[in-house]
């Protein structure tokens, strides 16, 4: 089941503390039923398939962010419905999705972040063919595990541990 959602944390005020995060480039839309989200960065790196992504999303999340690069591809969707209410249902904080996804508005009324190039209604072929936890490269920042992203309606950031933000 899923846990409590966090207080928001804004990618401008962790900027402000951390000017030496990385912010990646403005390319992707809002999509999740939360528009703020952040959490420890999980990877997988596939390519039109997104059996990988399932299977990722079937572990306890634990409130991470499962980072997704499906190599900028906009020929077929890495997500739907099913597999977004699969990360809110295991604990999942939100997704990045350096690809597309479909089933925009069941997604919208999913209790998670989900970040993405755009739309298509095209699902993928299940190979099982990619790589999990491994570090990914796109829109200007290399996504490592273990390290912290935050989203919200302004871009998105990334650092090396959860932002101390002070007062």
């Amino acid at each position: 089941m899923s846990a409590a959602t966090p207080a928001p944390i804004y990618t401008a005020d962790v900027l402000d503390a951390h000017p030496d995060w990385v912010a990646a480039a403005p390319l992707f839309g809002d999509f999740g039923g939360h528009l703020a989200f952040h959490g420890v960065i999980e990877t997988v790196k596939v390519f039109e398939d997104n059996l990988l992504v399932k299977q990722t999303l079937a572990q306890p999340g634990e409130g991470r962010v499962l980072v997704v690069d499906g190599g900028g591809s906009r020929r077929c969707a890495l997500c739907g419905g099913n597999v977004a209410a699969l990360a809110r249902d295991n604990g999942w904080a939100g997704l990045v999705i350096y690809g597309s996804i479909r089933d925009r508005h069941e997604i919208a009324e999913v209790a998670v972040g989900l970040k993405a190039l755009g739309t298509h209604p095209r699902k993928t072929i299940k190979r099982g063919e990619g790589q999990t936890s491994v570090p990914v490269t796109f829109a200007g920042v290399t996504f490592t595990p273990g390290h912290y992203l935050v989203a919200d309606g302004d871009g998105l950031v990334v650092g090396p541990t959860a932002p101390s933000l002070g007062g």
